[in-house]
C-alpha cells in the first residue's frame, strides 16, 4: 500500500469514526430529551404541570419578562413554534397561571404574563420541585462538569441556529 492509499484509508476511517460518534451523540441527545420530558413531567405533576408548561412559567418568571412577553418573543426564546406554544399557554391560562392579553402597542398581538397565582405556583411550589429534580439528574456532575456541559450545549445550539437560518433547499 503506497502513502496515498494509506492516507485515504485513514481519512475514510476518520470520517466513519466522526459519523459514528456524531450518530451516537445525537441519539443520546434524543434519548436524553425524551427522558427529560418523561421524568421532568413526573417531577412537577403534583402541581398539574408538564415540562412544556414548566418552561413557559420559567421564561415568564424572569425579571426581564415582568410585564409579559409577546407570543412571538416567547416562542423565539423557547425555540418552539407559535402553534406549539398556543396549546401550552391556553392550558396555563385555563389553570389561572398566565394571562393572555392584547398588546397595548399592537392590538393585533397578544402578550402573555404570569398571574399572581402563576407566580405563587412557580416560586413556592414548582421551583422547589424542579431544584430537587435538577440535583437528582445532575447528582454525579461536578460544578466543572456542569459548566463544560453547558458550554458544549451552547456551542451546539449556536450551530443549530446557524443551520436554521440557512435558506431551505427543495
Amino acid at each position: 500500500m503506497n502513502a496515498r492509499d494509506k492516507l485515504l484509508s485513514q481519512t475514510e476511517i476518520g470520517q466513519g469514526t466522526r459519523y459514528d460518534l456524531a450518530n451516537r451523540l445525537f441519539f443520546r441527545l434524543y434519548q436524553s430529551a425524551n427522558m427529560l420530558h418523561k421524568t421532568g413531567t413526573r417531577a412537577v405533576e403534583s402541581e398539574g404541570l408538564t415540562t412544556q408548561q414548566w418552561a413557559v412559567l420559567g421564561a415568564l418568571s424572569r425579571p426581564s419578562a415582568a410585564t409579559g412577553l409577546g407570543v412571538g418573543e416567547l416562542a423565539r426564546y423557547l425555540m418552539v413554534s407559535r402553534q406549539n406554544l398556543a396549546g401550552v399557554t391556553e392550558r396555563l391560562a385555563r389553570a389561572g397561571h398566565v394571562r393572555v392579553s392584547v398588546d397595548t402597542n399592537d392590538r393585533r398581538s397578544r402578550r402573555i404574563s404570569l398571574t399572581p397565582d402563576g407566580r405563587r405556583v412557580w416560586d413556592q411550589r414548582a421551583r422547589p420541585l424542579i431544584a430537587a429534580y435538577y440535583e437528582r439528574a445532575l447528582a454525579d456532575f461536578s460544578i466543572d462538569d456542569r459548566a463544560r456541559m453547558l458550554h458544549y450545549l451552547l456551542k451546539l445550539l449556536e450551530n443549530f441556529e446557524r443551520i436554521d437560518a440557512e435558506p431551505e433547499h427543495d
